[in-house]
């Protein structure tokens, strides 16, 4: 299992830079960047990676909706070239409260403009004629691939939770990246969900991207208590509360790694073994707390 973490832009384009160097420097393989409201993802990476060496980058994710696939695969592309080709292309429905009250899109029937958006999307990024009319979107490039000097194709991962969205992860793309989604629920329906159809496709085995906060500590029920509320949303959200409820969790501090090194030790294996991939750490707690765990995933590598 690989080693990343989230990184926050929440302080700007020079503290992402320096949290993805940190990174780096310390060995982990992966830093990944969400796309909500504020610092554009694709931008802020194309940035840090000029300045950061070696390490993976990745979204987790980019919205849909907002953007037509062949809009993202150029800008997804140019990132390529920016950085050396280390991009993992994360993207996502977002959730209906989102596209309906923010953008004032429809999300009907979500899984089929996922089906659609990847049917675009994958072959222009591997520089593909597009020809493509779907029920609510469409793509033609007769004029000429989507092209970028230097660069090659991305990874695509899709936030996928759902039965539907799990076989076109396995069959359209190259993974899911899952966010408080517990162990069991990733070893009882994700892995084998996409796995199965990737199988049945005759793809490889897709990338499990596992993210879930993290807190080393000596008050591991007050960490719980501490994540439910520093993470409440997602305990409110459909998608999510979905998947909350298969682990059998109360709220996300049920999902949560807390404890001290011995026990986070343990229950990283478990992520391990449940057929994680790749581990997103997203430390949370005091300072010192977050330092902590810092150094002892560090530690892992």
């Amino acid at each position: 299992m690989r080693y990343g973490m989230m990184l926050s832009g929440d302080a700007g384009l020079d503290s992402l830079i320096e949290q993805t160097r940190r990174l780096a420097d310390a060995g982990f393989q992966t830093g990944w960047v969400s796309q909500i409201f504020g610092m554009d993802a694709l931008t802020a990476l194309a940035v840090v990676g000029r300045e950061v060496p070696g390490i993976e980058l990745g979204t987790a994710v980019i919205p849909t909706y907002p953007r037509h696939p062949l809009m993202l695969a150029a800008q997804a592309l140019t990132t390529q070239a920016a950085i050396g080709n280390r991009l993992a292309l994360g993207i996502g429905l977002s959730h209906q409260i989102v596209i309906e009250n923010v953008f004032g899109q429809s999300f009907e029937k979500p899984a089929r403009h996922m089906r659609e958006y990847l049917s675009i999307l994958g072959p222009a990024l591997n520089g593909g004629k597009v020809q493509f009319k779907g029920e609510t979107m469409s793509a033609d490039t007769s004029f000429g691939p989507i092209a970028v000097p230097g660069s090659e194709p991305c990874p695509v991962l899709i936030a996928a939770l759902a039965p539907l969205m799990l076989k076109m992860a396995g069959t359209l793309a190259d993974g899911t990246i899952t966010w408080m989604t517990g162990p069991a629920t990733v070893a009882d329906h994700i892995v084998p969900t996409m796995g199965g159809a990737a199988e049945k496709a005759g793809r490889p085995a897709p990338r499990v991207v596992v993210g879930l906060p993290v807190c080393i500590t000596n008050d591991p029920e007050g960490a719980k208590e501490r994540a439910n509320s520093a993470f409440a949303i997602y305990g409110q959200l459909p998608s999510y509360r979905a998947m909350l409820d298969k682990e059998g969790a109360v709220g996300p501090g049920d999902v949560a790694i807390v404890g001290d090194e011995e026990s986070v030790t343990k229950q990283l294996q478990t992520v391990a073994d449940a057929g994680t991939t790749d581990f997103s750490a997203a430390p949370f707690g005091s300072r010192e707390e977050q330092d902590r765990t810092f150094q002892f995933l560090a530690a892992q590598l």
